[in-house]
Parts: structure tokens; C-alpha cells; sequence
């Protein structure tokens, strides 16, 4: 198996494994960000170009350094390749410009979104986003639409990942969504009189890195880090009824799929368990779920409950 070397830490994996996963095969600060690729959703990756990383060195075959910065999401690692990340000061000037061409557009409504305390561009943007705009020109705005009974668009927020769109065509016979147009007129919409109405649906808010598909059954109901999430399950005939439930007292307020420390869902849920099991009747409660003790979700609100945090 080949042995790749990112920002000095050596780690081996098996053939056709990516920058991006090898990296996050030793973990830690090293794995680069990640907005549009999601492991489970087949054909992701190479839209938001927040994962470049330098390769300072191709493999033994070949040392010579790739010319340009790459996108560890989809560049697979040969033996002997060395990458630079965090120590490249070239990345990291790349990953702020990255960052500041996301926020062109994106509006300044975290107080009021939901997205808020989940979101990914708010972290990339605490790192390497900067003070002020440089940008004059006039933002595309959109109308918030709803597209279908469940969820809200609000496409002024889309950094256009396309995630929502694969994982569409992954767990859905028909899609009726898709990318139009072309440009900065490109939107997430649905074709003419059709509207987003589906098992599994659903899933579309929680592969969305940021605030733009929002849960119209939760909607400005609470912000995240006032809600204790819980695992939770149920016998459900439609899917694995493995879930996160957000709790308020004995109350649910909005039922998740079940992420990894990397934002990504392995195991999908149907809208039946999402949206219409709102009650604690409906639910084995697991326990508590393992939270990063770095996320805002996690504050002042596991104090006497038995979770362990990372």
C-alpha cells in the first residue's frame, strides 16, 4: 500500500485513496476543510475548493512537486508523495481567497438562521475569513421559496456543493431538482409545478453546509446549542430508525440523521422518522450524543449527564 506524508505526519492506505481521506486517516488539524465533498454521496467533490493542499513532492517514482495547488478531494496519493497543508503559507493564502469568493454573496443573517452553531462556513469563516468585504458590486439576492411541504430554500445562502442534488439522485427514483442556469444566475430549483415531495427528502438539510435548505418544522423554533441531542431509534420500516433526537426537556424539537465528527451521514432516514416522529413516545433514547467539547452545541447544557466528549 502506498505511504503518503502530509504536513510530516506518514500514514499508509490502500491504493485510490484521496489526499483528503489519507489526511483524515491520521486526523487532527491537518485534514483539510471540506464543502462540497461528503464520502457518501457518490460524484462529490471539486466544486468548493476549499480543500487545496500543495504537493511538494509526487511520489518516489517522480519527486517533482505538482505545479499547481490541488484539490485533495479528488486527487488520489501515490507512494512516497509528500503534501503540505496547515505548513504551507501558499495553501492557506489560497483557502482565504477560497473563503472570501464564498462570501461574496452569502448574507449576514447567522442571528436568524438556523444553520447557526452547525454551519461549516461559519467555521471556515472564524478562520480565514476577513474583517471587511472587497467586493462592490451589487449580491444576488433570491426569494425564499418552499419546495415541497418540509423545506425551505433559501438560495441567496447556496454556495452551490451540488450535495443536495447527489444525494437526490442516490436515494430517489425521480429527481425533480436540480441546478439552472449557468453562472452567478446558477440556482437549486425545481422544475416547472413539480415540488420536492419524497421519503427521503429530508436528507437534502442535513448534507447542506450551510443555512440554504432549512427544516420548515423547525424553523426559528430554537437555536441548537439551547437543545440536547440524543441518540435515539425506532423499528421503522423505511429506514435504519437510527436518528438524533433534539430534546428540550421531554420535548422533540427536530429529529436528525446521525453525523461523524466530519458533518458526513452514513446512514440516511426517512421523512416518516424525521418529521412526523415528534414525540418522546416514539423513541428508544440511547443516551446523550458524543459531541466535540469545541462545538457551541455542546455548551452548558451536558452538565450532570454521563457523555463522554472528545
Amino acid at each position: 500500500m502506498p505511504k503518503v506524508k502530509i504536513d510530516n505526519f506518514e500514514v499508509e492506505v490502500p491504493e485510490g485513496t484521496t489526499i483528503l481521506n489519507a489526511a483524515r486517516q491520521i486526523g487532527g488539524d491537518i485534514v483539510p476543510p471540506a464543502m462540497c465533498y461528503y464520502s457518501t454521496l457518490k460524484g462529490s467533490g471539486g466544486k468548493c475548493r476549499t480543500c487545496l493542499v500543495k504537493v511538494t513532492k509526487g511520489s518516489e517514482k517522480d519527486p517533482r512537486p505538482m505545479p499547481k495547488l490541488v484539490a485533495s478531494c479528488q486527487q488520489t496519493v501515490m507512494d512516497g508523495m509528500e503534501v503540505a497543508n496547515i505548513t504551507s503559507d501558499e495553501v492557506l493564502n489560497a483557502r482565504r481567497g477560497v473563503v472570501e469568493f464564498l462570501l461574496i454573496n452569502h448574507p449576514l443573517d447567522c442571528p436568524i438562521c438556523d444553520q447557526a452553531g452547525e454551519c461549516h462556513l461559519q467555521d471556515l469563516s472564524f478562520e480565514h475569513g476577513l474583517e471587511s468585504t472587497r467586493y462592490e458590486f451589487e449580491r444576488r439576492t433570491f426569494e425564499k421559496i418552499d419546495i415541497g411541504p418540509y423545506i425551505k430554500l433559501h438560495m441567496t445562502r447556496c454556495i452551490l456543493c451540488y450535495r443536495c442534488v447527489m444525494v437526490a439522485n442516490q436515494l430517489t427514483p425521480e429527481r425533480v431538482h436540480g441546478v439552472l442556469s449557468r453562472g452567478d444566475h446558477a440556482e437549486i430549483s425545481t422544475y416547472i409545478e413539480k415540488a420536492i415531495d419524497n421519503d427521503f427528502s429530508g436528507n437534502m438539510i442535513d448534507v447542506c453546509p450551510v443555512g440554504a435548505l432549512t427544516d420548515r418544522t423547525f424553523r426559528f423554533k430554537s437555536r441548537v446549542w439551547f437543545l440536547n441531542p440524543m441518540d435515539a431509534h425506532r423499528d421503522c420500516p423505511t429506514c435504519s430508525g437510527k436518528a438524533v433526537v433534539w430534546m428540550y426537556g421531554n420535548e422533540i424539537y427536530r429529529v436528525t440523521a446521525r453525523k461523524d465528527k466530519y458533518g458526513e451521514v452514513h446512514d440516511f432516514i426517512c421523512n416518516t422518522c424525521r418529521f412526523e416522529k415528534k414525540s418522546i413516545n416514539d423513541w428508544t433514547i440511547e443516551g446523550p450524543r458524543d459531541i466535540d467539547r469545541h462545538s457551541v452545541i455542546s455548551q452548558n447544557h451536558y452538565e450532570g449527564q454521563a457523555l463522554t466528549v472528545r
